[in-house]
């Protein structure tokens, strides 16, 4: 999934899972962020206090993707979730080990990691990591079927697409093979099988339908609306969840018709490749210039990844020489600011992936 979904999306779920603007716009800037953390490292600051980040993302074409380590730390734990073949903590799937490591669209892995984050909402970063976990567990509806490591099953042939959205003038396959000569002229080798590298945005576009045959010889064939629309209401009943948590009044029923019809109708028409093309128009719908309004209302939303109002400029500010040592000024803000919650949230969801849920199911993971 882009920006469309982890930014607009996510925030129309929230708002719909009944929370206000100002805390739905966490969730969702977290949501996103997930795809944009993909520096890692200490920062200093002027009084010598030192604080650690951590990276939830490398580009897909980038040569960290060929180091299984990272692989492990950054595609497993927040982007291609192991599904362990949809069965239970101490069960083992069909197949060879790789069949525990796919992902799958709410898989008893994805539930037990929703509800570590719905038991633990007391925290000052517990609404971002709600957006964090919402990433991911919306990625296990566009990911399925591949896994976050080097392996032959992520490996694409035979693309096609199922219907005629008039995007690709030339089909998915001609796309994709430019895009892999392009690779092998700039990096001297072509996309390795690692996620839906192969596949590149082909999962992450609402409106396509498509089918390809992956590494194994399986013909897998993707409605990516229907299986967008599931996320969405998944993501909208996690939420209520998290806020019946607390109070136990709230229903949790998922998204309503007419909001669903709105959602679908724009997932279907945006049909563009640049995910923040769409995005910005889907900014627009939550604007209510788009059509009728969501039920939530009008509201002004906007992203900053970069710059003066994103998140990591509001924590940190420039960085300038103090006494030879190229440092941040220090500010007590900086303990609660949005960036610095969202990188203990980020820190807390590796650990409690890789080392509470996972071993459950027999799945070892750095």
């Amino acid at each position: 999934m882009q920006i469309d979904f982890h930014h607009a999306v996510t925030y129309v779920t929230a708002r719909l899972a009944g929370f206000p603007h100002k805390d739905a716009d966490i969730i969702a800037y977290a949501a996103q962020y997930v795809d944009d953390a993909t520096n890692s490292g200490i920062v200093r600051f002027d009084n010598r206090a030192l604080y650690e980040r951590t990276s939830s993302a490398h580009k897909t074409i980038d040569p960290d993707n060929l180091d299984l380590l990272d692989n492990q730390k950054v595609w497993m734990p927040f982007h291609f979730l192991p599904g362990n073949g949809t069965v239970k903590a101490g069960k083992n799937p069909k197949g060879t080990f790789i069949q525990k490591l796919v992902t799958l669209p709410g898989s008893p892995i994805a539930q037990e990691m929703v509800r570590t984050v719905v038991l633990d909402s007391d925290k000052p970063y517990s609404l971002h990591r709600l957006g964090i976990t919402m990433h991911v567990y919306a990625d296990t509806w566009a990911h399925q079927g591949f896994a976050g490591v080097l392996h032959e099953i992520n490996e694409i042939s035979d693309l096609e697409e199922i219907g005629n959205t008039e995007v690709f003038e030339n089909g998915l396959q001609e796309f994709i093979s430019n895009i892999f000569a392009k690779t092998v002229k700039i990096f001297g080798k072509t996309t390795p099988p690692l996620g839906h590298g192969q596949a590149n945005i082909f999962p992450d576009m609402p409106f396509l339908s498509w089918k390809y045959k992956n590494g194994l010889g399986e013909v897998i064939e993707r409605d990516n609306t229907d299986d967008f629309c599931k996320a969405a209401d998944a993501l909208c009943r996690a939420m209520q969840e998290y806020r019946r948590h607390k109070t136990p009044t709230v229903e949790v029923s998922g998204i309503g018709a007419e909001d669903m019809k709105k959602i679908r109708t724009l997932f279907t028409d945006l049909k563009n490749k640049d995910g923040y093309e769409r995005h910005a128009e889907w900014l627009q719908a939550i604007n209510g210039k788009r059509g009728k309004s969501f039920s939530f209302g009008k509201a002004a939303l906007s992203y900053d990844e970069k710059g003066a109002n994103s998140w990591k400029a509001q924590a940190l500010g420039d960085a300038e020489d103090h006494n030879g040592l190229h440092a941040y000024a220090y500010q007590d803000s900086f303990l609660s600011s949005n960036w610095k919650l969202f990188h203990d949230a980020l820190q807390l969801h590796r650990i409690t992936v890789c080392h509470d849920i996972l071993p459950k199911y027999g799945i070892c993971a750095a």
